[in-house]
């Protein structure tokens, strides 16, 4: 009978050592292959707001920031620099080192009105920023005291033409988007408009509720609550189409009137900021306003989220201005 030799201690644990060592090299290489991506950028961002907490354009910064640190792998700071209107915000930005992570949440009376109105600005809109990303637009809201003996767009505008000394329209600022809006709709009409400018909404809403002023326009969010309540009345809304907030409301050409316009918030870098940096931000940002709850909370404000291109962005700006421009400089507004 032939027996096989039976393997030596030394050749054992040869082999056990062996396989000991495979498995500690498997165990350092298994952490790697879950290890955390390399952050994006080299440090916080910082979104600048120029408005105070609470308001419009702050709930969005905080809306997107929330969900794009975890897209960057940095801390997202939101910072409010409240004053003259957003501008100084813009000029803060503006002055912004290469080296530094920063991007501004702005609207159109920072980056179209303002630079349309004011002589020295303290910043070129366009040369002195890259716009990055177009988030969210919202809709201008033309509504009426309870008093008023109208029900349509079309008896509001024959109620105009026959008491021209009361045509007036409230609005949140001068200066601000609605009151724009309201001398466009004016303007195409064909009926006179007095521009009554508010220190904010609240006061406006509370005079069109106490018919101390017969029309307001404002963004939908600030009087639909009131209209629903029937407490005043919605006429038409700015959109293109109905809003998915008030479906029951007809658009302004709906109406009768051919005529359309939205407010929106975009993203916007300072002009010294590296490219490469600019487009990191911007596939994040464009990444984040894909996510279901990112875009479940834009609706819980009342505003339409946007998923855009850093090119789809420039696009819209270019349209924008060419829109607004006109209405402005033909209105011979002076801050």
């Amino acid at each position: 009978m032939t027996h096989r030799p039976t393997p030596s201690r030394r050749h054992f644990l040869g082999r056990a050592g062996g396989a000991l060592a495979l498995a500690g090299l498997m165990a350092g290489i298994a952490p790697a292959a879950h290890a955390q991506p390399q952050p994006l950028l080299d440090g916080p961002l910082r979104i600048i707001v120029g408005y105070a907490p609470g308001g419009a354009t702050d709930r969005v910064a905080r809306i997107v920031g929330d969900k794009l640190g975890a897209r960057l792998g940095v801390p997202v700071i939101v910072e409010n620099k409240s004053g003259a209107g957003g501008r100084l915000a813009a000029q803060q930005v503006k002055a912004t080192p290469a080296n530094q992570n920063v991007l501004m949440l702005a609207n159109p009376a920072v980056m179209v009105v303002a630079p349309l109105v004011f002589k020295d600005n303290g910043y070129d809109a366009e040369r002195d920023f890259v716009p990055v990303s177009h988030v969210n637009t919202y809709d201008f809201a033309l509504a009426v005291s309870p008093s008023l003996p109208v029900r349509n767009l079309g008896e509001l505008l024959e109620w105009l033409r026959a008491h021209p000394q009361q045509a007036n329209f409230g609005v949140p600022a001068t200066g601000s988007l609605p009151h724009f809006f309201a001398l466009m709709a004016g303007a195409k009409a064909g009926v006179p408009t007095q521009v009554v400018g508010y220190r904010g909404s609240a006061p406006l809403l509370n005079d069109l509720l106490g018919n101390q002023v017969p029309v307001a326009v404002d963004t939908l969010d600030v009087v639909v609550a009131q209209h629903e309540a029937g407490k005043l009345r919605i006429l038409a809304l700015s959109g293109a189409q109905r809003s998915p907030f008030a479906p029951g409301i007809p658009t302004f050409k709906e109406a009768g009137l051919d005529l359309a316009a939205t407010g929106w918030n975009t993203f916007f870098a300072p002009a010294s900021m590296p490219k490469d940096k600019v487009e990191r931000l911007a596939r994040a940002i464009h990444d984040v306003m894909q996510e279901p709850e990112t875009a479940s909370r834009f609706k819980d404000a009342m505003m339409v989220p946007v998923v855009s291109t850093q090119a789809e962005t420039v696009k819209m700006l270019h349209a924008y201005r060419a829109q607004w421009a006109p209405v402005v400089q033909k209105s011979g507004y002076q801050p």
